[in-house]
């Protein structure tokens, strides 16, 4: 995501560019093709709120920067309620096939193994950095690699799921079409149902981590079965909450519990687990999801899977350039600077890309502002988190300064979060309409 989107913002500006991509000659634990802008883990980018959400305003900010990755996925976009959620399949052709038409823009294949020493470079390499690569980058920088552990959901095929027991209903029916209002599938447990499929889910058996590797999981990205760890009730009050959801087979009985399916691919002939990232092994995912009502008889298209993250250190190692500190000529981006989520990745490409065309053309350009989605993101990579304690982060209104004047607590939170999204549209719109002129 973030490499891609590099490319495109430097390629617009009249940079030739050189997109070096290892796969499918070098192959991750995750990805399954060589296509640049491949998703691994979600088909969605999260909501698309631009006045009450940060992610949604992130959004915004990248449509507003004309950026390749939104522009794709609106192309690809599915009914997600007030999600944006796309085909994984088209969208990787478009993010692909517009890339290799652009005429600034070459892909040469192959792994890049040591950091250069000349030339403009951004390292995009993603949560997924190559062995050797990662391995020059421990010895440039000094520190250790800091790692976590991302977990991938399973997918289903539609055409296993019983839907005598499952429904299609957007939680709190979001969405301004029929469509988006019924763009998950829901199946409903008991609490017997539930109470028997969290005793199957700590029993299962897990992957096990190699020697000296502890498993540092990202909060928003965390295995079920870790959930489930953390009390019986977890899950209940997190991805498999039941509320804002009506069983239109049985109106008058509530569920316990609900595992919602969100689709996958424009066809719909692919759903994917909301919320179901797994460490459980092959068999005992099958075991255990087919526990749950609808999907007894289910298909999967994909199991859930782990394998291990890499990021930077950033507070430490960058600058607000993005730049690395002991090696100015290169930059980082995406997931590998310590953001978490698709679409923070992109930002952070966007910014790079931006960031290194206008010092290969003479052009001083300011990253941007804090105020805005992108700047509270890249202030706090490069400076604002605490280097000790480190961890990804997804956007989030944490990250914004305080708005004078506003009231705090939650009955102050719906005129306090328009007021940032109005105030950092404001100031990004200026942050572009400098560039322009």
């Amino acid at each position: 995501m973030a490499g891609s989107e590099a490319a495109w913002q430097a390629a617009n500006m009249g940079v030739q560019v050189v997109i070096h991509e290892m796969r499918p000659e070098i192959e991750t634990f995750a990805h399954q093709t060589g296509k640049l802008g491949e998703m691994v883990c979600s088909n969605s980018f999260r909501s698309d709120d631009d006045e009450q959400n940060a992610v949604g305003l992130l959004h915004w900010e990248m449509r507003a920067a004309n950026g390749l990755i939104m522009a794709m996925a609106d192309r690809c976009r599915l009914p997600a309620g007030g999600a944006l959620a796309v085909d994984r399949e088209s969208f990787s052709d478009f993010v692909t096939n517009t890339l290799m038409d652009h005429p600034n823009v070459s892909v040469e294949p192959g792994e890049i193994r040591d950091l250069p020493e000349d030339g403009h470079w951004i390292i995009a390499t993603g949560p997924l950095t190559s062995s050797a690569l990662g391995t020059a980058i421990q010895a440039e920088t000094g520190a250790e690699r800091l790692a976590f552990f991302d977990a991938i959901a399973p997918i289903v095929y539609a055409e296993s799921i019983d839907m005598d027991v499952a429904w299609l209903q957007s939680r709190y029916d979001k969405g301004e079409t029929e469509e988006e209002q019924k763009a998950y599938l829901n199946c409903p447990m008991t609490k017997d149902q539930y109470e028997a499929f969290i005793d199957a889910l700590l029993a299962a058996e897990k992957t096990e981590f190699h020697d000296g590797e502890t498993a540092g999981y990202f909060d928003g990205c965390l295995p079920i079965e870790v959930m489930a760890e953390r009390g019986r009730e977890t899950l209940r009050h997190g991805p498999m909450k039941p509320v804002g959801l009506t069983n239109s087979h049985k109106p008058e009985e509530k569920a316990y519990a609900v595992v919602q399916l969100r689709r996958d691919n424009t066809l719909g002939t692919l759903y994917n687990i909301v919320g179901f990232q797994t460490k459980m092994k092959y068999g005992a995912q099958t075991d255990v999801f087919r526990m749950i009502p609808g999907l007894e008889h289910a298909s999967f298209a994909r199991l859930g899977g782990i394998h291990r993250n890499t990021f930077l250190n950033s507070p430490t190692l960058l600058d607000d350039q993005m730049r690395l500190k002991s090696k100015p000529n290169i930059r980082f981006a995406g997931q590998v600077t310590g953001v978490e989520g698709y679409v923070e990745s992109a930002a952070m490409g966007l910014l790079a890309g931006r960031l290194a065309a206008a010092e290969i053309l003479g052009i001083h350009l300011d990253t941007a502002p804090q105020d805005s989605a992108m700047g509270a993101l890249i202030h706090h990579i490069t400076g604002g988190a605490e280097a000790k304690t480190f961890q990804p982060m997804n956007v989030n209104f944490g990250l914004f300064r305080p708005v004078d004047g506003l009231k705090g607590g939650r009955r102050g939170r719906k005129d306090r979060y328009k007021a940032y999204t109005d105030r950092a549209k404001s100031e990004f719109s200026q942050w572009l309409k400098g560039q322009d002129e």
